[in-house]
């Protein structure tokens, strides 16, 4: 995934190697027997008659390789799934729905939106544009495509609630696109009166101990610092 300057790195040239490897890696084939969208729903094994679960509401992750879990044995450690186990802990009434699809760009999400709004969303996780980094498209295609997807959840659902996850670009993709890159999900953010989540792998990206072998994907511990990354922002959210 992209990553941006983490305060702690020890010198610059890991930050080169690790960042060559994201270059590497996020353009990879999709996992489809690991990542397929999968709904994380409530297990019904533990309700009683006397609790019955009513009409919850629903929350829709949609992303890339980092919400679909790629590379994990189980797509329950990614942190859609993570966030569920969260809110059920609480007795909240949600139910999370994990749509991520790896590879994934803005351009192939904005052709994807519409078939994912067939389904009633409360809240609707917006987790994409690092792929579009990566490859160098033109930010005013993300900055539009990104766009496109919040007007076609707005234009569903009035009340739904929108979350937008912030992602940055390594230094080697060069510091005006980068620095141009990084201001879309604020200026988003901010143009639509969303919620932020500054930047989804906050405490995660280029940990080795929290990143898979090919160095970008976290690990199921890293996945439990990205849903506590989305937590952080979505618990207002819910209220």
């Amino acid at each position: 995934m992209i990553l941006d300057l983490f305060a702690d790195y020890k010198s610059i040239s890991l930050k080169f190697c690790y960042f060559l490897v994201i270059s590497i890696f996020l353009s990879c084939g999709k996992d489809t027997s690991k990542t397929r969208p999968t709904e994380t729903s409530k297990s019904t094994e533990n309700t009683s008659t006397e609790n019955p679960i009513t009409s919850s509401k629903t929350i829709l992750c949609f992303g890339d390789s980092l919400t679909a879990g790629y590379g994990l044995d189980d797509v329950n450690e990614a942190y859609p799934a993570l966030l569920q186990a969260k809110i059920d802990s609480l007795g909240l009434n949600y139910t999370v729905i994990n749509s991520g699809l790896s590879g994934e760009t803005s351009a192939g999400g904005k052709s994807r939106i519409d078939w994912v709004l067939k389904q009633p969303v409360d809240i609707f996780l917006l987790e994409l544009g690092a792929n579009d980094g990566l490859r160098g498209v033109p930010l005013s295609e993300t900055r539009a495509n990104l766009q496109a997807i919040i007007d076609a959840v707005k234009q569903k659902n009035t009340e739904t609630k929108i979350i937008l996850a912030g992602m940055q670009l390594p230094p080697n993709m060069g510091p005006e696109y980068t620095t141009e890159f990084k201001t879309i999900f604020p200026e988003l953010a901010k143009k639509n009166k969303l919620s932020l989540i500054p930047f989804l792998l906050k405490d995660v990206g280029g940990i080795a101990a929290l990143n898979q072998a090919d160095g970008i994907h976290p690990t199921t511990e890293g996945q439990k610092i990205l849903a506590d990354n989305v937590w952080e922002i979505m618990r207002d959210v819910l209220q």
